[in-house]
C-alpha cells in the first residue's frame, strides 16, 4: 500500500470506516481475514472503536492515524482493525467492558491492544500523539506494547486470559439471580430522589445525561400514587416536570431547530456535547409526550413538537420511511459546535437592532460566551422569560413574544447556510423501532395534524422494516438496506414493541403475527433456558472472533437495558395472548437480575418499568361504537391522553373484532353492544364495568388499582 492510495476501508458500508480510507494505515474491518493475518504474522492487534459522530474519534484520527511516524509504527508492529460501534454494538460492548476493567475508563474512541486471537491485554480511550495532559503519548504506548509483546508474551497471555474470564463472569451476571420483588421500584425511586438536583433538575452532577427510563419510571409511579394526593406523589411529579423543563430551556436542546444533543458537560444543561443521536431523541420524545399528558404543561408539548419537526426535516427519510442514525457534533476537526453556537456579532448580523436586543436577553448572548475553543461563541439557552424582558425593556409582553418568534425564524434561516455537521443516514433496526414507537406515541398524545402525520410515518417506517429487514426465520436484521448485518437482541425486542404499537394503532393482525413470531425467535435463539434472560447474540450467530463471551445486556447505557426491554415485550405479548410461556419468560428474566438490580439504581430504571408492569399487568382499553360516533371519538381521545406505561388502546368498529384481542377482552367483548360507544378497561384477566363517561375512563386508568373491578 503506497502512502497516498486509499486503504481497504474505502468500500465499507460504514461512513465512519470510509472516513478513514485515506489514512496511511493498513486498516482491516472486523472480520476473519484480520484475525487470520494477525495469527499468520504473529502480531498483536490494534483495535480502534469509534463512531462518525464522535468528536475525539476524529481528533485521534487526525493527530495519530494520519501521522506518518505513528502510522509507520502501527503498520510495522500491529494488525490494525477499525470498528464502527453503531454498526457492531456486539464488538463494542465486549471490549468496552474489558478496557474499562483495565483502565477504569470507557467511551470512544476505544483503543485496545489484543493478542492475535483477539483477547485484550491493554487499552484505553483517547491517547494524544505525544505525552501531554497527564496522558502517555500514543507513539510511546505503541512502542511499549510492541516491546512487551515481543519480550513479555507469557505475561500478556496470562493477563489476557484472566481478563477474558472476568469479562465473561461480569457480562453474564453470574450470581445476580434472585426472587422477583416489585419493591425494587421503591428502592430505585428512593435512589433517584436522593440524586435529584433540586435547583437544575436531573440526577447527579456533571456531566448530565437525560436518563429517559428514569423519567418514565417517575411519571408512572406518580400516576399510580396520584389518587392518594400525598406529598411524596407531588414530589415525584415535581422531579419529572422540573427535569423536563430545565432540559428544554437549556443548551442541550437545540433552541432554533429542535432536537436534543447527547448530554451536557455541566450540571445546568447549558453546554452540550453537540452530537444528536437517534436513540436519545426517540426516548426524550416519549418523555416529553408523557410529561405533557400528565402535567398539561404547554412547554413540554412544544418541546415534543420541536423534536418531531427537527427529525422530520433532518433525521428521517420522509419519502421511503426510516430514521437516520445521528447528526455529527462538528463539521470539521477545528470545530466544536460552531454550527449551533453564536457570537454576538453573528446574532446582530442576522437581526434588526430591536430584535437583537430582545434575543440577547432571551438567550443570554454576550461578547464572551461558553465555548473554550472560541470564547466569543455562545450556546443558546433560555435565560429570561418574555415577561421579564418586557419589564426590562418597557415593552408589552405580547410584542416581546412576537419578536422572539420572528427572530428565531431569522436566526434559523441565518444558520442554514453554515457548513452543516454530517448526518449518518444509516438505518439501524433497533433505533428505527424505538422511533416508530415514539411516533405512534405522538399520534396518540397530540391528537392533531402533526400527530396524524407521525402515525402515518411510523407505519411507513414499520412497513419498510418488515419488507427490507425482517424474516420469518431470523427476525430483524441490524441494518435496514445495504450489506447485511445480523440482528441483535436489541433489534428483536425493540422491533416487537414497535410491531405491537403498530397493531394497536391499526388492528392489522399481520403486525401482531410478526410481533409474536419475533418474540418466539427471541426465546428460541437468544434465551438462556437454564438461568433465564437473554444473550445479545443469537445462538445461530457465527463466532465473532476475539472476546467471544456470552453476554446478557442489562444496564441502561446508552439505550434502555435490553433484557429489561425484553421483559416488557414479553409482558405485553402475554397480555394479548394469555399464553403462559411469555409471562414465565418475563418472570425468569426479571429473576435473572433481581439480586443486583437495586444496586444499579437509575442505570436499571428500565428494569423498574418492567417490574411495575409485571406486578400490575398492562392496562388495556377497547373503545366500541360506529365509525363517526362522537362519544366514541371522545372516549378514544380520553384514553390516549392519559399516560400509563404499557397501556394499549384499541378502537374496534362493529363487525371488526380482531381474533387477537386480549384474552379478558375477548371473553367480555361479545356481551357488549357493538354499535354503542363504550370503553372497556381490563388488566390481566379482570375487567371494569364499561363506561361511556370520559372522566370516569380517565379515573379508571389512573386510579384503577384502587377501584373495585368486576370480572
Amino acid at each position: 500500500m503506497t502512502e497516498h492510495s486509499p486503504n481497504r476501508l474505502q468500500n465499507s458500508a460504514s461512513p465512519y470506516l470510509r472516513s478513514a480510507a485515506h489514512q496511511p494505515i493498513d486498516w482491516h474491518e472486523w472480520n476473519d481475514e484480520a484475525f487470520a493475518r494477525a495469527k499468520a504474522q504473529d502480531k498483536p492487534i490494534l483495535l480502534d472503536i469509534g463512531a462518525v459522530w464522535c468528536h475525539w474519534c476524529h481528533v485521534i484520527d487526525r493527530e495519530s492515524y494520519e501521522n506518518p511516524t505513528i502510522s509507520k509504527i502501527i503498520n510495522e508492529h500491529f494488525v490494525a482493525i477499525k470498528v464502527d460501534r453503531d454498526e457492531r454494538p456486539d464488538v463494542d460492548s465486549r471490549y468496552q467492558s474489558a478496557i474499562s476493567t483495565i483502565s477504569g475508563q470507557g467511551g470512544w474512541p476505544l483503543t485496545g491492544f489484543l493478542l492475535p486471537d483477539g483477547k485484550p491485554f491493554f487499552g484505553g480511550t483517547y491517547f494524544p500523539p505525544e505525552d501531554q495532559m497527564g496522558r502517555p503519548g500514543f507513539r510511546r504506548v505503541l512502542l511499549a506494547v510492541a516491546e512487551s509483546f515481543k519480550n513479555k508474551r507469557t505475561d500478556l497471555e496470562r493477563a489476557a486470559e484472566s481478563l477474558s474470564d472476568a469479562v465473561a463472569q461480569a457480562e453474564t451476571f453470574t450470581g445476580a439471580h434472585g426472587a422477583f420483588d416489585a419493591g425494587v421500584v421503591d428502592s430505585q425511586v428512593s435512589s433517584l430522589t436522593q440524586l435529584f438536583d433540586i435547583r437544575n433538575g436531573g440526577f447527579g452532577r456533571a456531566p448530565k445525561f437525560p436518563h429517559c427510563s428514569s423519567l418514565d419510571l417517575i411519571l408512572e409511579c406518580y400516576q399510580q400514587a396520584a389518587p392518594s394526593g400525598t406529598d411524596s406523589a407531588k414530589n415525584l411529579l415535581a422531579m419529572a416536570e422540573t427535569t423536563l423543563v430545565k432540559m428544554s430551556r437549556g443548551g442541550m436542546y437545540d433552541q432554533l431547530a429542535g432536537g436534543f444533543h447527547r448530554y451536557s458537560v455541566d450540571e445546568k444543561w447549558l453546554v452540550p456535547h453537540f452530537e444528536k443521536m437517534s436513540y436519545d431523541n426517540s426516548e426524550l420524545l416519549k418523555n416529553y409526550l408523557h410529561g405533557w399528558q400528565v402535567t398539561q404543561n404547554p412547554l413540554l408539548r412544544q418541546t415534543a413538537e420541536g423534536i418531531i419537526t427537527w427529525v422530520n426535516e433532518v433525521l428521517s427519510d420522509q419519502h421511503l420511511g426510516g430514521f437516520y442514525a445521528s447528526q455529527d457534533a462538528d463539521y470539521s476537526l477545528d470545530d466544536d459546535g460552531d454550527y449551533f453556537t453564536w457570537t454576538l456579532d453573528e446574532l446582530r448580523g442576522a437581526l434588526l437592532p430591536d430584535e437583537a436586543r430582545v434575543m440577547e436577553l432571551y438567550y443570554d448572548v454576550e461578547g464572551h460566551g461558553e465555548m473554550h475553543h472560541n470564547p466569543a461563541k455562545n450556546v443558546l439557552w433560555i435565560a429570561r422569560e418574555p415577561e421579564e424582558i418586557a419589564a426590562q425593556l418597557g415593552v408589552e409582553e405580547s410584542v416581546i413574544r412576537l419578536t422572539i418568534a420572528r427572530a428565531r425564524e431569522k436566526m434559523l434561516a441565518a444558520r442554514f447556510p453554515r457548513p452543516t455537521p454530517y448526518i449518518d443516514k444509516t438505518l439501524y433496526a433497533s433505533w428505527n423501532a424505538m422511533f416508530v414507537s415514539a411516533y405512534f406515541e405522538a399520534g396518540r398524545a397530540l391528537q392533531d395534524a402533526l400527530g396524524l402525520s407521525c402515525r402515518a410515518f411510523a407505519l411507513k417506517t414499520m412497513n419498510r422494516m418488515l419488507s427490507a429487514a425482517w424474516s420469518e426465520s431470523t427476525g430483524f436484521a441490524h441494518r435496514i438496506g445495504g450489506p447485511g448485518l445480523s440482528g441483535s437482541l436489541d433489534d428483536q425486542v425493540f422491533g416487537v414493541l414497535a410491531l405491537l404499537d403498530a397493531y394497536q394503532t391499526t388492528l392489522d393482525e399481520r403486525y401482531f403475527r410478526a410481533a409474536q413470531r419475533t418474540i418466539d425467535i427471541v426465546i428460541e435463539k437468544y434465551g438462556d433456558a437454564e438461568r433465564g434472560a437473554f444473550f445479545d447474540r443469537s445462538s445461530e450467530a457465527p463466532p465473532m472472533g476475539g472476546l467471544d463471551v456470552r453476554r446478557k445486556p442489562f444496564q441502561d447505557s446508552p439505550t434502555p437495558g435490553t433484557n429489561s426491554v425484553a421483559a416488557i415485550a414479553l409482558i405485553r405479548v402475554h397480555a394479548f395472548t394469555n399464553e403462559p410461556k411469555y409471562r414465565d419468560w418475563a418472570q425468569k428474566t426479571l429473576e435473572a437480575f433481581a439480586g443486583i438490580a437495586p444496586q444499579f439504581g437509575m442505570f436499571a430504571a428500565t428494569y423498574g418499568l418492567a417490574a411495575t408492569l409485571f406486578a400490575r399487568h398492562p392496562a388495556q382499553v377497547v373503545i366500541t361504537g360506529v365509525a363517526d360516533d362522537s362519544v366514541a371519538r371522545a372516549l378514544e381521545a380520553a384514553a390516549n391522553s392519559t399516560f400509563r406505561f404499557g397501556k394499549s388502546v384499541l378502537r374496534v368498529l362493529p363487525g371488526g373484532e380482531p381474533a387477537s384481542l386480549p384474552f379478558a377482552l375477548r371473553e367480555t367483548f361479545p356481551h357488549l353492544p357493538k354499535d354503542k360507544a363504550l370503553a372497556l378497561v381490563c388488566s390481566g384477566n379482570t375487567c371494569f364495568p364499561p363506561t361511556s363517561d370520559q372522566e370516569q375512563l380517565k379515573a379508571l386508568l389512573v386510579g384503577r388499582q384502587n377501584s373495585a373491578a368486576a370480572s
